[in-house]
């Protein structure tokens, strides 16, 4: 049985070879940034334009299961579609890069790492934490915000603060924030 980690390496070396522009993001980005906690799936943002849809798919044969309807439908609300690995049965979930001004922009600050020694594109601390806070306001969750404080403790002395809280406002989320900021919320620690 595969690993989590041989999983997303191989997520990403399939990304990486198909040409597809992408973005780490969710709880692995923020176990990267921050303070690590178990999760069973992994996120990414996609470029994804219709006529990229099929080399997609192909990057995706052998070892996972992917269905090309669901990619080409996924250029609908919601956006989204998956793959399972067939060897351990982790998902990951593919989220179109949707025409909104916050999510263009984090795209455009994604950064590339070296993660477990391979390269990846990644959101920045920042965004993870604003994506965090904003699904927070959707759907609230202690987990949600305890993968931002996480992030937030960790990379505190590195984060632009100006950059949180005018995206923070833009996502109407600028009191959670201050919480954060202020120390009101604080990582899980057990």
């Amino acid at each position: 049985m595969r690993t989590q980690r041989e999983f997303l390496l191989d997520t990403i070396g399939r990304l990486n070879t198909a040409g597809v522009q992408y973005m780490l993001t969710g709880a692995m980005a923020s176990n990267f940034w921050g303070i690590p906690r178990t999760t069973h799936d992994l996120d990414f943002v996609l470029l994804l334009k219709p006529e990229d849809a099929d080399r997609l798919v192909a990057a995706f044969q052998g070892g996972f299961f992917i269905q090309a309807e669901s990619v080409r439908a996924a250029f609908r609300p919601p956006f989204q579609f998956n793959v399972l690995d067939e060897q351990s049965a982790l998902k990951a979930d593919f989220w179109l890069l949707r025409d909104d001004p916050f999510e263009q922009t984090a795209f455009a600050r994604r950064v590339e790492v070296a993660l477990f020694g391979f390269p990846a594109w990644i959101a920045t601390a920042e965004d993870v934490i604003l994506h965090k806070l904003s699904w927070n306001r959707l759907t609230p969750s202690d987990r949600q915000l305890n993968d931002a404080a996480g992030v937030y403790v960790v990379q505190a002395e590195t984060l632009d603060l100006a950059y949180l809280r005018r995206w923070a406002a833009h996502l109407s989320v600028e009191d959670t924030l201050e919480d954060l900021l202020a120390g009101r919320i604080r990582p899980k620690t057990t």
